[in-house]
C-alpha cells in the first residue's frame, strides 16, 4: 500500500530506501548528497560500480550497508560516463524502466517497507503528475508499506 508522507526521509524507519540517480551521478547535489553524507560507503561502492559496468539510465544498482541499510539506485536521469561529465535530466521512460525493474527486485528479494522521494522531479526535473502514476501503476499493489516522502520538512520524522 502506498502512503504519502510528509517528513525527513533520512529519518525514515522503512527497511529500504529508493532514490533516483544518474549513471554517472557524484551524489554532490539533493538527496543523494544526503545519502553520501549518511552512508559515505555507498557513494564509493557505487563509483566503483560505474567505473567497472558502465550502467545506462533505467537500470536499477542495490547497495546493502552495515546495520542493514538497503538503498536502491534508480538511474532515472541521464548520464555518461566520460570524464567531467556531469548527471542529465530524467525521463518518464527511465522512471518507468527503473520502476520496472525495482518491482522484480521487491518481489525476488521483498522488504517490509520502502520509502521514497518524489522520484526524478528535483535534480531530474520531472513534473511529480507524470511520476505518481507510474509509482502507483508498478508498486501500487505489493504486498509491502511503500512510503512516498511528497512533502519534505528538513529534521521532521514522518508520521
Amino acid at each position: 500500500m502506498i502512503h504519502e508522507v510528509a517528513g525527513d526521509l533520512l529519518l525514515t524507519e522503512a527497511e529500504a530506501i529508493a532514490h533516483g540517480v544518474a549513471p554517472n551521478d557524484h551524489f554532490d547535489q539533493g538527496l543523494a548528497l544526503a545519502l553520501r553524507e549518511k552512508w559515505p560507503s555507498m557513494a564509493r561502492d557505487f563509483k566503483h560500480y560505474v567505473h567497472q559496468t558502465h550502467p545506462k539510465p533505467g537500470e536499477l544498482w542495490v547497495w546493502s550497508g552495515v546495520g542493514g541499510a538497503r538503498i536502491y539506485n534508480l538511474m532515472t536521469q541521464e548520464g555518461d560516463h566520460s570524464h567531467g561529465s556531469r548527471p542529465g535530466r530524467a525521463s518518464v521512460a527511465n522512471v518507468n524502466h527503473c520502476l520496472k525493474r525495482l518491482r522484480h527486485e521487491l518481489e525476488k528479494h521483498p522488504v517490509k517497507s520502502l520509502a521514497l522521494p518524489k522520484l526524478a522531479t528535483g535534480v531530474g526535473g520531472l513534473d511529480w503528475k507524470e511520476v505518481l502514476p507510474l509509482i502507483q501503476q508498478h508498486l501500487g499493489d505489493l504486498p509491502m508499506e511503500i512510503y512516498v516522502y511528497s512533502t519534505y520538512h528538513a529534521g521532521v520524522k514522518a508520521k
